[in-house]
């Protein structure tokens, strides 16, 4: 036999789950809320919308984590480098992200990282 105290301090006692967890996401729904509505897309933002927008921003990142795994494993390499992460973007056969331009750092470039002290400078 409860009192209607004890119900209400059991409600007050309950665990408090974000919303990542309860979508099953790793990355966080609260931040994707807050940067949507901050970022002045439109007026209002749904409850929705930041759940899924994490949904799709976690699946792209481990396809590109994937891709840039094989690529560090074709070259015999242990870590991941921002290299690698380049050859998963140009070489995806999948085309998660079509007409996407990776920007071609000279430390990106194999051929052009050992001639860095020749370089004119502006």
């Amino acid at each position: 036999w409860r009192s209607a105290g004890h119900i209400k301090a059991a409600r007050r006692m309950r665990r408090f789950f974000s919303r990542s967890s309860r979508a099953g996401l790793q990355f966080p729904v609260g931040r994707v809320h807050r940067l949507l509505r901050r970022g002045h897309y439109a007026e209002r933002v749904g409850a929705g919308a930041p759940v899924y927008l994490a949904a799709v921003l976690e699946y792209l990142t481990a396809e590109i984590l994937e891709l840039a795994g094989n690529a560090a494993r074709d070259n015999r390499k242990t870590r991941i480098v921002p290299r690698h992460v380049q050859l998963a973007v140009r070489n995806d056969e999948d085309s998660l992200l079509p007409g996407s331009a990776v920007a071609g750092h000279p430390w990106l470039l194999p051929s052009l990282a050992g001639g860095m002290d020749n370089w004119p400078v502006s």
